[in-house]
């Protein structure tokens, strides 16, 4: 059975999702579960950036009881290195942390330590997203072509499709909603676009999923909108 998948709006790291990572970390079995941080959406950012997201959930994870390990990949030839793949490998929780979306897609994307995530995925260890760590994980991801988020002219490229048919929008409570019009009525067909809140996620597996945090979960299908607080199951 594949593992379960955690997809945050925001708040990695922070006190604000302190709960969920409990349950993720309950959710390996393991007494002291080792956890693969990686940051690598964030290093278009900068050096400094990347190396202070990986510091935050190295602590994060470590005063939760878990063995937190960085996993340092910064572009598609780092994706490469065995060291990263087998870090990712090894790891009972890969956590992929925010930034640029369309990197993170880019360096994981047909790389090793890309194979390595979808094996450990099928094993059945946990993963989980936040922002744009969540995005890639979906059956199809934005493009934007304009210069700000949301704004035509925009298109799609498949996502790594660890959870299929999902289009996931994080930080969708600080985004206006008539934006979010125009991106429900262009997505591809079938597919379902998802809004997640800040401090907000939702977890689960093969198609059975739990809204967990302070936020609310925004479900389109179609032009047909749910809203699901904490504690509501969702059925994909």
């Amino acid at each position: 059975m594949n593992g379960v998948i955690a997809l945050v709006g925001s708040g990695e790291f922070t006190p604000a999702m302190a709960e969920v990572d409990r349950g993720l970390l309950a959710a390996t079995g393991r007494d002291r579960p080792r956890v693969a941080i990686v940051p690598a959406a964030s290093w278009p950012d900068g050096e400094a950036v990347f190396l202070r997201w990986a510091a935050m959930g190295e602590a994060h994870f470590a005063a939760l009881g878990a063995e937190p390990v960085p996993v340092l990949i910064r572009d598609r030839a780092s994706a490469d290195d065995p060291v990263a793949s087998a870090a990712i490998s090894g790891a009972d929780l890969v956590y992929f942390s925010g930034g640029k979306p369309g990197h993170l897609l880019e360096v994981l994307r047909d790389s090793a330590a890309g194979a390595a995530l979808r094996e450990a995925h099928a094993r059945g260890k946990v993963i989980a997203g936040c922002s744009a760590g969540a995005m890639v994980l979906g059956g199809h991801q934005l493009r934007v072509g304009g210069r700000r988020f949301l704004q035509p002219p925009f298109g799609w490229q498949d996502g790594l499709g660890l959870v299929p048919r999902l289009v996931i929008l994080p930080h969708y409570d600080a985004i206006p909603e008539m934006l979010v019009a125009p991106l429900v009525l262009a997505a591809p067909e079938g597919a379902l676009v998802v809004g997640i809140d800040e401090a907000t996620a939702l977890v689960g597996r093969d198609g059975s999923w739990q809204v967990q945090g302070s936020g609310r979960v925004t479900v389109w299908r179609g032009t047909r909108r749910e809203r699901h607080r904490a504690g509501s199951t969702v059925i994909f």
